[in-house]
C-alpha cells in the first residue's frame, strides 16, 4: 500500500497527465486511438483505471504525451 508522500505524488502526475489530456481536448476514447497509432495496444477502460489511480510508469506517462503530440511536460 503507498505511503501517503507516495500518494501525493501519484496524484501530481495523474493531475499532470489528465490536465494535459484535458487542455488537448483528447478523451480517454481518443487516446485509446492515439497510443494505438504508436504501437501501444490498451482499452478505454484500463487507461481510466490506470490514469486514476496514478500508479503508471514515466514511461506510459511520455507514450502519452507522445501520442498526443505534447513535447513538454509542464509540473
Amino acid at each position: 500500500m503507498p505511503t501517503s508522500t507516495e500518494t501525493e505524488w501519484q496524484t501530481k502526475v495523474k493531475n499532470i497527465l489528465k490536465g494535459e489530456l484535458k487542455r488537448k481536448g483528447v478523451s480517454y476514447a481518443d487516446l485509446v486511438t492515439k497510443l494505438e497509432a504508436v504501437g501501444i495496444q490498451e482499452t478505454e477502460r484500463n487507461l481510466a483505471n490506470k490514469i486514476s489511480r496514478g500508479g503508471f510508469t514515466a514511461a506510459f506517462m511520455v507514450q502519452c504525451f507522445e501520442a498526443i503530440g505534447e513535447r513538454e511536460i509542464r509540473l
